[in-house]
């Protein structure tokens, strides 16, 4: 605790007042005081070889001696700041790990069977609370399911605060469809910056998405990578549909922008909407449409 603060966390017993002089669990900025502390100690690494969120520290390195000095240098920066690892809750020269939900492999990455089972067995929603949490849970990881706005659309509409709360026929097959969505979510193979990238964007009335895939080099079988989607506002619910797949390339791009922009090979766009190929080389584009094309350079569509 700074000094000075420590009456801010005073508590009452029958002994009289005491006060924590370091940091307990259960302060409202707690988590966050921890993770500054921790991207302080560790800032020499961050990006580098090591990640970190609250107390889980990702070490990844591209062979085994090189992972053994990691591994010693995060250790070293630990121990010089009083910070010890609990043995019995670390792993060490592992291939495949688990960090934040995901299993990650040399080869790609997937939900956690704990939490692919936690969907499948959640309970019906009954208040308003009840869809906050599972919506909470669920966004987490949107990136593996395909059109995950528009299908979650029918539950987010029971956040409206002056609408009472009535669990529609429709929220209720958006549930069952979510549940079915993440038992069957694929398998996200890791970017190749060496391999071109593929983006398949589409738009409905009231969401846009993408999928960005590359081909595996040896099968030649197109594996996606990450997918993206989103609810459009009110007003983008008025653009007319050339402007809305348009407006799912581009937000698309602005998602994977880390991997797009001054990517080795020129990528390739899939659309339903032919008119797009046609935009590029218009004379009359609206300036909402000027700026978005601007903003999509090094495609084909």
């Amino acid at each position: 605790m700074r000094e000075g603060d420590e009456w801010k966390t005073a508590f009452k017993t029958r002994y009289g007042l005491f006060e924590y002089t370091v940091m307990p669990f259960g302060l409202c900025n707690a988590p966050a005081a921890f993770q500054f502390f921790l991207n302080d100690v560790l800032r020499e690494y961050l990006g580098i070889f090591a990640i970190v969120y609250i107390d889980d520290i990702l070490i990844y390195s591209d062979n085994e001696n090189e992972h053994v000095q990691h591994v010693k240098k995060i250790l070293a920066a630990l121990r010089k700041h009083h910070l010890y690892c609990k043995l019995t809750k670390c792993e060490f020269h592992v291939t495949t790990v688990e960090f934040l939900g995901v299993i990650f492999t040399p080869q790609c990455m997937v939900m956690a069977e704990k939490k692919v089972k936690a969907v499948s067995d959640w309970p019906t929603p009954k208040t308003v609370r009840d869809v906050q949490c599972f919506l909470g849970f669920a966004n987490f990881y949107r990136r593996f399911i395909n059109h995950f706005s528009q299908t979650v659309a029918p539950i987010t509409k029971l956040l409206r605060k002056k609408e009472k709360f009535v669990w529609s026929p429709e929220a209720d097959q958006a549930f069952s469809t979510l549940k079915e969505a993440f038992s069957t979510a694929p398998v996200l193979t890791h970017p190749d910056a060496n391999q071109p990238f593929i983006l398949e964007a589409d738009a409905s009335d009231i969401a846009i998405g993408a999928v960005l895939s590359q081909r595996n080099k040896d099968t030649g079988q197109l594996h996606p990578v990450a997918y993206m989607s989103r609810k459009l506002n009110e007003a983008e619910q008025n653009y007319v549909i050339a402007e809305k797949e348009l407006l799912a390339i581009r937000d698309a791009f602005k998602e994977w922008i880390h991997h797009l922009l001054g990517a080795k090979y020129t990528v390739t766009v899939y659309t339903d909407h032919r008119n797009l190929q046609f935009m590029s080389s218009a004379r009359l584009l609206t300036p909402r449409q000027l700026r978005w094309m601007l903003f999509l350079p090094n495609l084909i569509l």
